[in-house]
Order: structure tokens, then sequence, then C-alpha cells
């Protein structure tokens, strides 16, 4: 039987996924494991996925809602307060700014004038007038939820300044600070051991061996959760996936000796198959922009394991 994480990470997380996507979508799916499978995690990339806008409260409230964990990309505002945004520029969400902004950042200006910026309707007029969030004000909506977690994926952000936040806020088991480097990963267990921590690697699989194995020099230290980005081809290949199937299942059995959550991410990916694919080579989380497909390929496979 394939088993799924056992860790605290997991046993904090939501014991069933329900997604519920709007009238026009029609869509509904309930995942309701079985009592000997734990839950499966999921992480909505930027917030809720494609769907909707990035980084605005609204986005993350969804994701909570329907039970999956929301991604935050922080930057810092030209007057010190950490905001959820990704790009470093502002040419391509804010809707209707002038010309001369765009090539301006969040770092470049003060928080009145961030909050100012329309980050809604980029994605459909429907969500018009929602604005880039201020991380305390999100940090609140989560105190007193202890289900309600967030990706801090970090862009600009000073880490005193982050860890002060998170202590005063009381976040810090329900924040999964997130980098692509791997000294920082460990510079910011030292300042908050509780929290929850991912890595995210992407390269051809030559590159990611090589990280791969600096990585057990450390025994992935302060590593709680490892992404992989895996890019998915035709299906019906012999090898359909980069990194390779081998690659991946080898690596998921490393990672599972080290009570690591093995995690992968494949952009633009909307095939269940590939999903149900990545499961069967003992994956046993998913980012995605696709939530909805993604909790169906979950639901299929763990349907099937129980058979």
């Amino acid at each position: 039987m394939l088993r799924f994480p056992t860790n605290n990470f997991s046993r904090q997380i939501i014991r069933r996924f329900v997604i519920t996507c709007c009238a026009s979508g029609a869509f509904t799916a309930t995942i309701a494991p079985a009592k000997e499978l734990p839950p499966f995690h999921i992480q909505a990339h930027r917030g809720a996925g494609d769907a909707f806008p990035e980084n605005t409260l609204e986005s993350f409230e969804w994701s909570w809602k329907h039970g999956v964990t929301p991604e935050s990309d922080l930057r810092t505002t030209k007057d010190g307060t950490i905001v959820c945004f990704h790009d470093p520029n502002l040419k391509r969400v804010p809707y209707k700014i002038d010309d001369a902004l765009k090539d301006s950042s969040v770092e470049k200006l003060p928080l009145a004038e961030v909050e100012k910026l329309d980050v809604g309707s980029f994605r459909a007029p429907e969500f018009a007038g929602q604005h880039i969030p201020v991380l305390a004000k999100v940090f609140d909506e989560m105190r007193g939820h202890p289900d309600r977690m967030l990706y801090l994926d970090i862009k600009s952000v000073k880490l005193d300044q982050l860890e002060k936040l998170v202590r005063e806020k009381g976040v810090e088991q329900q924040v999964i600070f997130t980098s692509e480097h791997p000294k920082l990963i460990r510079d910011w267990k030292k300042l908050v051991p509780d929290s929850h921590t991912l890595l995210w690697n992407r390269g051809t699989e030559e590159q990611l061996s090589k990280k791969m194995a600096d990585l057990r020099k450390t025994k992935f230290a302060g590593i709680s959760h490892l992404q992989i980005h895996v890019q998915v081809g035709d299906l019906n290949s012999n090898e359909p996936l980069m990194p390779s199937s081998a690659f991946l299942r080898k690596l998921g059995k490393e990672l599972k000796s080290h009570g690591i959550v093995f995690q992968t991410f494949s952009a633009e990916c909307k095939d269940q198959k590939a999903y149900e694919k990545l499961l069967a080579l003992g994956v046993e989380s998913f980012a995605t922009d696709y939530p909805e497909i993604t909790l169906a390929a979950v639901k299929h496979f763990r349907d099937n394991v129980q058979q």
C-alpha cells in the first residue's frame, strides 16, 4: 500500500479537501481519505492558482476555505512593510497604472502607494479592486485557525524582521518558509525552529543530482519539505517526465527516510493523469496552478489504492 506523510507537518493540515469553483466552472470535488491514509497536502501556487488573482487576501481565504495551502511571495516596501507580491516590477499585474510606474517596484514605493494598486482586474473584471495585502494582516486572519497555513516565498525580506512578525502574531507553526537557497533555509530554522520549511529546486536532472549531492552532505539540514520542478511531456512516451521517473522514485524514497515531505511542481500542467503518475512514483505533496485538477487526481488515485 502506498504510504503518505505522517510527520508533524501533515498532521496539522486539514483532514479533507473540498473544491467548489464559481458558477461558471460548476465543478465540485470532495476528498475524504480513508482512516488509514493521512491527508494529502496541496500548495496553491501564488495564492489560489491560475483561476484567481495572485497574492491577494481574497485568494488566500479561498484556498484556506477549500482545504489547500496558499503560497505568498514576500517583498518589502520602501518604508519597510512586508507585503505579498511576486514580480520584481509593476509591468504585469497592477491594472491601469501610468507607463512611467511600470518599471518601478514594490521596493521603491511607500506602503500607501502600494496599497492603492489594483491587482485583481488583470485576472478578470469580477476581481476588480483587490489589493496587495500587508503580511501582518494576513497573519491576523490565521491566528486562532491552526489549520490555516501559508507558504512564505522569500523575494526581498530581512529575516530578522520576518522572524519578529511571525513571533508577534504567534504563527510559528503555521508558516512554511520557502526558498531555493539551502543556507537561507538553515538560517531561518535557527531563528524560528518551530517553523516548517520548503526548499524548491529546478534544472536538468544532472543539475538536480548535483544539488541533491550537496544537500546530502548536510543531511538535508533544516528542510521539512523539498520541491522538485517536473516538466511533463507526452504521457504515452517511454519517459514523459524530466527529471526522469527513476530519479523521482529514488529521491522520494530517500526523502522519506529523512522525514522530509516530497513535493513536485509542474507548471501549466492540466493533465490529471500526470499527477496520478507522480503519485505512483511516491510524490507526497503537490504545488499547483490547478487545485481542482490536482485534487481530483489525488482522490482518484487514493480510491484506487484502497481497492
